[in-house]
Order: structure tokens, then sequence, then C-alpha cells
């Protein structure tokens, strides 16, 4: 090993310089081909533009329905990831699991609401059987039956939310006569 092979661990490696020439070995064209649209800057075509002729995507006919907008979002948790996070008597809702950190990722919120809570898109659903000491208040959209057997057995109360739906939204808001 001589001095002038030595490196330095934070040294950065310098850009690619190309179209400086053809002794670069990225001359002329600059790895870019002939000329035409796609040597330009800039260029932006589609991946389906087939040069004017009517591309394969739109020649193939839609099919089948997508039902992804009205799609509800469960977020599903095991009773015992719950149990240690709350104290006995205590509320187990969406609201409190994202305040215990439970739920750890908060990309499910909409809005604040007008009370200053927050509102949620997914919706909790509890599952998993697993002996329960503490009397615990459930509020939440879905349940399992032995979950809430044992919840019950427990002393705790399981109280079921509206799923909130757009046909829901809709029937509220007809006006009567």
């Amino acid at each position: 090993m001589n001095l002038n092979e030595l490196t330095s661990s934070n040294v950065r490696k310098s850009k690619k310089r190309i179209g400086r020439g053809h002794g670069t070995g990225w001359g002329k064209t600059a790895g870019k081909g002939s000329n035409g649209q796609k040597q330009r800057s800039g260029k932006n075509l589609s991946a389906a533009f087939e040069g004017g002729q009517m591309p394969l995507i739109r020649r193939i006919p839609k099919r089948g329905f997508s039902n992804s907008p009205f799609k509800k979002d469960f977020i599903i948790l095991n009773l015992r990831d719950i149990v240690g996070k709350f104290e006995d008597g205590e509320e187990v809702s969406l609201s409190t699991l994202v305040e215990k950190n439970v739920v750890k990722n908060p990309g499910f919120i909409l809005n604040e609401n007008k009370e200053g809570g927050r509102e949620y898109k997914a919706l909790l659903k509890v599952i998993g059987e697993y002996e329960l000491t503490k009397k615990l208040n459930f509020k939440l959209e879905k349940i399992s039956k032995t979950t809430k057997e044992i919840i019950e057995k427990a002393g705790g109360t399981v109280e079921l939310l509206e799923i909130r739906s757009y046909a829901n939204v809709a029937s509220n808001n007809k006006k009567e006569d």
C-alpha cells in the first residue's frame, strides 16, 4: 500500500458529468442515443404512448367494479396487547388507544370535529382470547363473540358504535315533510 492509495472514509464521489467530450466516454449523445424527443431534456412520454396509434391499454375494455372509495378500514387488535396499557375501570376506545401509543400510526385521522376531539376514518375491532382480570369499558365498532364474553365476565362493558357509512349519512340528511 502506498500513500497515494490511501482514501478517507468520508470522501464523496463526484457527479458523473456527461456530454463533455468524447475522451470521457460520455461525449456526443451522452448515452441518450440518436436525435428525437427522448434525447431532449424534460422528456415526458407516457409509458402507454405508442406513437399516436391507439394504445393497448385503451384498446382493451374496462372490466369489473371497484368499491374502494367505500371500503371500511379496520384496525384489528388483540386483547392481550390492550390489557397491559389500561388501569382498572378505564375506557378503551380508538382515541384512548392512540393516546397510549397502542395504535402508533395516526395516519387515519381525518379531521378535528366540532367538540375538539378527533374523528377517525379507521374502525376498531378487538379479537383474541386472554384472561382478563381488569374491568375495562370498551367503545368500538366490532368485537369477536368470545372476546365480548371475556370482557363481560370480568365485569367490563362493551358498547358497539354505529359503523358510519354513506347510506347512514344520506338517510339522516333527508328532510321530512
